[in-house]
């Protein structure tokens, strides 16, 4: 075997539902050289993003923090921590994500319920109320925005069905933080979980998360601290939260001012996941979310304006990813090669019931920007004619000009 020379990725513009382009001055912070875990540095790194997702997540949560792991990740320890064998979970399921939670709630032991939706809407709040009622559950288990189908389940009201069955409320919001409001106290989650290869504009591999004083209440009564770095006193249970790695309870240690070793700290992801934080922050967090607005707009409008229709209810759709209809006679692999190959842009495909009938193309993080927008329309616009699909000369990019100059 010849030894491969260095890593040298080609040039790609990402307007799938991510992961997207990373922005250069997250990659910039991730090439900083590492210090120690208990570095003075390293422990007021790990205080700074607190602060800083605490931000961005519109709460005052104290265990506002890092998991250092995928977004998938997050999901488990979330769901992991608070729930028992045999307690109950109710999910809404409008998509692929949805069914995923249930994945991870019955690996976890949970009874679990669903109140489902047809793909490409949202699940009506009286369908979760009514199967609250039924079913009792102790968390309400959502996905805020499911990529699968680009759609964004509506919180209203929720809190207070929480409220009347004395229920946790977890989010998924992978897909929608940053790009899309998400006021996490204003509308009582208990516990959020993100990723930041999305609307954050950074790799995968850390995950932002919140968690409410009812979570945490939930959560640190299951700590069990592990054999090795417990001090006389520490608890030790029976039944401790079934993960080591994903165990909240010991993470909430890492990451207060006990420092109570836990893993080590995955130190160039914190400075990525640092800096996606900072920079969203130095624009102001509305107008972070205007420009994931105003961008996903403009391609809904050019996606149209190229004559194709676009997936779902569009009155619930998330600002930052578009569903395409593929037409029909078009290969869609085929248009989606041909943007790779010959413009270096992917659009994503989608799962399951949606496979070969819809593309996704995301407008979120570095690529929320006008040039990527009109580069990824006028590209889809030669790759369709090429196919032999009629498309207007020029609709697509006309099209999101006209959101571009009635925003101006």
């Amino acid at each position: 075997m010849s030894l491969p020379g260095p890593i040298d990725p080609p040039a790609r513009l990402l307007m799938g539902p991510g992961p997207i382009t990373a922005d250069p001055r997250v990659l910039r912070a991730m090439s900083a050289q590492l210090v120690g875990q208990y570095d003075p540095f390293m422990t007021e790194s790990m205080n700074e993003v607190m602060g800083l997702y605490r931000s961005v997540f519109e709460t005052a949560n104290e265990q506002t923090l890092l998991v250092d792991t995928t977004s998938r990740g997050a999901i488990e320890a979330a769901l992991v921590s608070l729930l028992e064998p045999g307690d109950c979970v109710l999910v809404p399921v409008m998509g692929r994500f949805g069914h995923l939670l249930v994945e991870i709630a019955q690996r976890c032991g949970a009874e679990v319920h669903t109140v489902d939706a047809p793909w490409g809407t949202v699940v009506p709040i009286e369908d979760i109320a009514a199967a609250m009622e039924r079913v009792r559950p102790k968390v309400l288990a959502m996905v805020h925005g499911d990529t699968s189908t680009t759609m964004m389940q509506p919180f209203d009201g929720l809190r207070e069905l929480c409220d009347r069955f004395d229920c946790l409320l977890y989010a998924d919001v992978t897909a929608t933080l940053g790009g899309n409001p998400f006021p996490t106290d204003a509308w009582g989650v208990d516990a959020a979980t993100a990723g930041l290869q999305k609307c954050l504009g950074g790799p995968s591999g850390s995950a932002p998360a919140t968690f409410s004083a009812r979570a945490v209440e939930v959560i640190e009564a299951r700590r069990s601290i592990e054999a090795g770095i417990r001090d006389d006193g520490d608890p030790v249970t029976a039944h401790p939260i079934r993960s080591n790695y994903l165990d909240l309870a010991m993470i909430f240690d890492y990451w207060s001012p006990r420092r109570l070793n836990h893993h080590t700290e995955a130190t160039t992801m914190l400075y990525g996941a640092r800096e996606c934080a900072r920079i969203i922050l130095e624009v102001g967090l509305p107008a972070y979310q205007e420009r994931h607005r105003l961008h996903g707009s403009a391609m809904l409008a050019g996606v149209e304006g190229l004559g194709l229709e676009v997936y779902g209810d569009r009155a619930s759709r998330m600002a930052n990813v578009v569903g395409v209809v593929i037409p029909d006679g078009i290969d869609g692999e085929a248009v989606r090669g041909s943007m790779l190959r010959d413009f270096g842009i992917e659009i994503g495909t989608s799962f399951g019931p949606l496979a070969g009938r819809v593309w996704r193309i995301g407008t979120m993080g570095y690529n929320a920007r006008t040039d990527a927008v009109l580069t990824t329309l006028a590209s889809l616009e030669s790759v369709l004619r090429r196919q032999g699909h009629p498309v207007p000369a020029g609709g697509g990019v006309d099209a999101a000009m006209d959101v571009y100059g009635g925003a101006a």
